[in-house]
């Protein structure tokens, strides 16, 4: 028996300013999947994310989680317990610097409405910083953490609420190669661990082919589907062909302003 998503956005449209962003966007995440969606920067890869993430509402299209209907269209009570069941990164961690790092993810998890005693947070929060192998810094700053150490406590953030869809928005930027692996190792041991469906936006060729077992490619407002890896890198379109190669010769060279 097929698969059933959890995940499906249909013909989902966004503009800003009047100008479209995308348009005509169809995709389905799969329980206990990881999928990498990769494409040229401003093409709204971030965009397309929040509004999957439930943050963001498109102007044209519908996007449902485990099939509840349109997210944007619910009351506002079923899209929180959605929400509770999608877990997100940003870009550049959005850590809360005045609060220690066990504080960041307590407060998320009470926040999150699921009830639990201050007790009951602090004790989920120091098991989600044991899992990132962050057991001896939740005592600590973001200030005075490095770059891998505060993506570390971002995910542990959100992974929290033990969700079944995550969203990784670049995970490893701006880290060094060794620190992006073992970052990537994390998110693949979680993901395997707790059987949930993670999405990741990154540009990263290295860590996208260690993560990812199916690719998109989002480019002129079109979301392609390239399949596995193995599948994209033989892909024949001339655009996605020189994006993979990082070739300074293709359509995309003037386009990007080189």
């Amino acid at each position: 028996m097929a698969l059933k998503p959890i995940l499906v956005a249909h013909n989902v449209g966004f503009e800003w300013d009047h100008q479209p962003i995308f348009q005509n966007i169809n995709l389905s995440l799969y329980p206990n999947e990881r999928v990498v969606m990769m494409g040229p920067s401003g093409h709204g890869k971030t965009t397309l994310l929040k509004i999957l993430a439930g943050l963001l509402r498109p102007t044209l299209g519908t996007v449902s989680h485990f099939d509840h209907g349109h997210f944007y269209d619910l009351p506002a009570q079923n899209q929180r317990q959605i929400q509770r069941q999608i877990g997100l990164l940003f870009q550049k961690n959005a850590l809360f610097d005045s609060l220690t790092a066990l504080e960041n993810i307590t407060f998320a998890l009470e926040e999150s409405g699921e009830c639990l005693s201050p007790e009951e947070a602090k004790s989920r929060a120091a098991h989600e910083l044991d899992l990132v192998g962050l057991a001896h810094a939740g005592h600590l700053l973001p200030a005075n953490m490095s770059g891998g150490m505060q993506k570390r406590l971002g995910i542990a953030r959100a992974q929290a609420l033990k969700p079944k869809i995550l969203f990784y928005d670049d995970p490893t930027a701006g880290l060094d190669p060794i620190t992006s692996r073992h970052i990537v190792d994390l998110i693949i041991r979680l993901q395997q661990e707790r059987a949930s469906t993670v999405l990741i936006v990154t540009n990263d060729l290295h860590r996208a082919w260690q993560v990812g077992q199916r690719v998109l490619f989002l480019y002129r407002g079109s979301l392609l589907e390239l399949g596995s890896p193995e599948d994209a890198l033989n892909n024949p379109d001339p655009v996605v062909r020189q994006f993979l190669s990082g070739s300074s010769n293709g359509p995309l060279t003037e386009e990007l302003g080189h």
